[in-house]
């Protein structure tokens, strides 16, 4: 059979169906047409007078027409919600987090933050500083620890920081005098101090004696860190921060754990938990941005120094509480500055710049242009686009409500920035930190050496190396160039 036949015997087997399929299409219509032509005719003669009424045929019963009735707001809303769960859901969410931080800020703003004190009126809790009295956040947070009725000692390392903090004419801010570098007479110390909290004290003359209670231990490490590139900084620079910064805190507290795991309680009263909390500036640790190695380095050991210690002490039900800094407001403790942010924000770029002058030549090619772009961008050294730091009362509102036990969080972040920069710098991408802070690629700095920048990157004084702050300069490591034709690792590589 050819393919011509059996075309045509498969057009003459589809006839039938196409038959079917229009006579039933055609018998639907007749249908339809023939129920409203018989509806029409029932309906004339249902409501012609002419008909008789025996005749007149019954009209069946229709349903009522629909009524269209506008919805509710509350419809509405209803239906929405049920179409977009989801995003429901995540708005209750956050409505009902941001409602209760409101609640809990606005409740934490009305409380009323005191001391507790003895019926004679004499102050029971005593509160010790362990931190450099000419600190300003030392003096801010002693002076207002004294004013909600706490007995403050600050640990004192010298002569002259007892006489500091004597000049602050508080009775109830006294000095402590504890030498950290020697054990034993620390120790000596820290038991005399706890043969004081034992015996008990009488407010005024011919008064009823009080037991004191020690409430809490308090570091304050040092927050001055010198910025410069790893490269310039002295071996022995690094060994002395080191020692101040990092060891000093950490024997301060480890003089102190005898004192704290003892918890001395005074007789026939309820056993008294001492606190532990530890200040650590956050900003620079948690971006880590270039030139701040010392800060990085020692705030990051601070932190995990802090983690071991809470791990150690929990078991003894002494908790220890991680202060994470930002940014705060010392107006009245530090020397008045520059009359608006913007002039002294160009100082501090002609100071900085200046400063690149005592770096050997190679190293200020290598890192001036970088330096200086960092030190005046909107977020390098902790602050934020020339805004003024927070108020110390939030921060003396966090370490009370720390040291009474309001807030048991291990980590409480308090000032600006603190959040923001912890934030930026678990998610941020490290490369886009250190562009917005104006750091640059170094092939491209070749261009800036001969741009009339030489205010920066001037030529050395007279003696090859120049000098650092602390007259150490010649302590820098460098790679020495080979007089013979051999290469310079700081020269070939702005080639």
């Amino acid at each position: 059979m050819s393919a011509d036949d059996q075309q045509f015997l498969d057009l003459l087997s589809s006839i039938p169906n196409h038959i079917r399929r229009y006579s039933e299409e055609v018998a639907g219509y007749v249908d339809k047409t023939v129920e409203k032509v018989a509806d029409e005719v029932r309906d004339t003669l249902a409501t012609a007078p002419w008909v008789p009424d025996y005749v007149r045929p019954t009209i069946p019963a229709r349903p009522p027409p629909v009524v269209i009735v506008p919805i509710t707001t509350y419809e509405r809303v209803h239906d929405w919600i049920s179409r977009n769960k989801l995003l429901t859901g995540i708005i209750v969410v956050s409505v009902g987090y941001a409602s209760y931080k409101t609640w809990r800020a606005t409740k934490l703003l009305r409380k009323t933050r005191r001391a507790k004190r003895a019926r004679n009126g004499g102050r029971l809790e005593v509160v010790v500083i362990a931190g450099s009295p000419t600190l300003p956040l030392t003096k801010s947070l002693s002076l207002d620890m004294e004013r909600r009725g706490f007995i403050v000692y600050v640990v004192c390392n010298t002569i002259e920081d007892e006489v500091t903090v004597q000049s602050l004419s508080r009775p109830d801010i006294k000095p402590l005098g504890i030498d950290i570098t020697d054990p034993t007479a620390a120790g000596q110390s820290i038991e005399r101090f706890a043969a004081f909290l034992q015996a008990p004290h009488a407010p005024v003359p011919r008064a009823k004696p009080n037991y004191l209670t020690l409430k809490a231990v308090i570091l304050i490490p040092s927050l001055n860190y010198q910025t410069s590139p790893i490269a310039t900084i002295p071996p022995s620079s690094f060994a002395d921060l080191f020692n101040t910064h990092l060891l000093h805190p950490i024997l301060t507290i480890q003089s102190f754990l005898p004192l704290l795991t003892s918890k001395i309680t005074p007789y026939g009263e309820k056993s008294a938990t001492p606190r532990v909390l530890v200040f650590t500036p956050s900003i620079i640790s948690s971006i880590n941005p270039p030139f701040h190695a010392p800060e990085a380095t020692v705030c990051s050991a601070l932190s995990a120094f802090t983690e071991v210690l809470t791990a150690e002490l929990r078991p003894l039900s002494i908790p220890v509480t991680h202060i994470q800094l930002g940014t705060f407001d010392f107006t009245g403790f530090t020397p008045v500055r520059g009359p608006s942010p913007h002039t002294h924000s160009h100082n501090s770029v002609l100071l900085t710049a200046n400063d690149t002058r005592q770096w050997p030549e190679a190293a200020r090619h290598a890192y001036a242009r970088n330096y200086v772009s960092q030190s005046g961008s909107a977020i390098a050294a902790g602050r934020i686009g020339g805004l003024r730091g927070s108020s110390l009362r939030d921060l003396h509102n966090a370490v009370f409500d720390v040291v009474d036990g309001t807030d048991l969080s291990d980590v409480v972040r308090v000032g600006l920035g603190a959040g923001i920069y912890g934030f930026v710098g678990r998610w941020a991408p490290r490369g886009l930190v250190a562009w917005m802070m104006g750091i640059r690629r170094v092939h491209e700095l070749s261009s800036w050496e001969g741009s009339g920048s030489g205010n920066v990157s001037g030529s050395v004084s007279e003696g090859g190396s120049g000098s650092s702050e602390n007259g150490e300069g010649s302590e820098f490591i460098a790679v020495a160039r080979d007089d013979d034709g051999g290469h310079n690792v700081w020269k070939d590589g702005l080639r």
